[in-house]
């Protein structure tokens, strides 16, 4: 009975961490290519301000929910995301795709650990 305890809490605490944060990554990644895909409609003027405006709020929420639910906020991928959420609304595509890069870069190390 005590083995299958110490598993249960073995097997909880593994996962915790990076592994459990992968999906916070992910989605953020996910919600920058939105928001770089956004601001490069915008800029062509293919959308209106109504929903670009709206679109920005959301995607900050998302994204600031993706950040308060890491596990480790203090870890290299926690503070790309608070990175990413210090861009202003408007910020220049290629500076979020920049972001894009970087959080596909720890996706991927994180994948493969």
């Amino acid at each position: 009975m005590r083995w299958l305890l110490l598993l249960g809490l073995f097997l909880t605490a593994c996962s915790k961490g990076p592994q459990a944060d992968l999906q916070y990554v992910k989605q953020a990644r996910s919600l920058a290519a939105e928001w770089a895909l956004i601001n490069d409609q915008a800029d062509q003027g293919k959308l209106n301000r109504t929903y670009v405006s709206s679109m920005h709020e959301w995607l900050r929420q998302q994204l600031q929910t993706s950040s308060t639910s890491l596990t480790e906020p203090n870890s290299g991928y926690g503070l790309e995301i608070q990175a990413l959420l210090a861009q202003p609304d408007d910020a220049r595509p290629e500076d979020l795709r920049g972001h894009v890069d970087k959080l596909k870069q720890i996706e991927d190390g994180l994948e493969s650990a």
